[in-house]
């Protein structure tokens, strides 16, 4: 999905595709990362904190009609005002029926340049969460969490079946001739990882175009970014079942058999061959 400047449009044109997607056979969907708008967290602009809602709110509303119409589990990435001065990046799994099955806040939260998150989100206090729908227990992360296996870990031990990723990455525009296409195979390949070391389904789900954080007309300073697209989903051997483009708005459609995760387990008997006695340092920052 490309992100336009104003909020309410780009929720109506989520909305939008969600109703195409269903009517093409999808069960589960998920939208990219706050879908609401242009990635705003290029600069750091305490008006900003406005963009966010309550959830239940007005985006989960409409969400939920559409999800209660078509039958489907929506995944929606959401700016989360839980409270006065306490935001979360957040993820709401809505049910068929509309309703609010649960929520994932965003545990990794980045400040990196063009990505200044931990000036407007509160990491998550829900921990690493699977979710009951009606089409599968699924876990739900938040674009900077795919790069930690111990995030994937913790939440393929609750039973899901696939991993939801919804992204906002891109590239700096300076950088993306020299290293564009070593970064985008490093995110590919972190999250193939996941799905191989856990046996389980990995959907990333990322935006496109290019953004200056354009939000009704106010734009962030500098070069802005180029969203890199490129969403795709992996089996649990890490094989890529549907692959999205670069550079175009996409509804990818791929077909999970649930069946392949109790064959690829039993062959590969990754979880089985843990060391669950030897990982005793892992909540340790560095061993010095």
């Amino acid at each position: 999905m490309a992100c336009g400047p104003e909020p309410a449009e780009n929720l109506r044109r989520a909305a939008a595709f969600v109703e195409e997607a269903a009517a093409r056979g999808a069960q589960v969907v998920c939208l990219p990362e706050l879908f609401q708008t242009q990635y705003f967290c290029q600069r750091e602009d305490i008006a900003l904190f406005d963009l966010a809602e309550s959830i239940p709110g007005p985006a989960t509303d409409l969400l939920g009609q559409v999800a209660r119409r078509r039958g489907v589990v929506i995944l929606a990435s959401l700016f989360e005002r839980r409270a006065a001065g306490l935001y979360h990046n957040t993820l709401a799994v809505l049910e068929t029926d509309g309703s609010i099955r649960g929520l994932y806040r965003k545990m990794h939260i980045p400040d990196d340049p063009l990505y200044y998150e931990k000036f407007y989100f509160t990491p998550g206090d829900l921990g690493f969460k699977a979710h009951d729908t009606t089409f599968g227990r699924l876990g739900t992360l938040v674009c900077w969490d795919q790069w930690y296996p111990e995030g994937a870990r913790l939440t393929a031990m609750q039973g899901a079946s696939t991993l939801f990723y919804p992204t906002a990455i891109g590239w700096h525009p300076a950088e993306k001739a020299e290293y564009g296409e070593a970064q985008y195979d490093a995110w590919r390949t972190v999250q193939r990882g996941h799905a191989i070391a856990n046996g389980v389904f990995v959907a990333g789900v990322n935006r496109v175009g290019f953004e200056t954080g354009n939000i009704r007309g106010d734009e962030a300073p500098g070069l802005g970014l180029e969203f890199w697209g490129g969403s795709f989903l992996a089996d649990p051997f890490g094989r890529i079942l549907a692959q999205a483009s670069h550079d175009k708005e996409e509804i990818l459609l791929g077909d999970i058999d649930l069946d392949l995760l109790e064959t690829t387990r039993r062959n590969w008997p990754f979880l089985r061959d843990r060391r669950i006695d030897a990982y005793g340092d892992l909540p340790r920052r560095f061993l010095d």
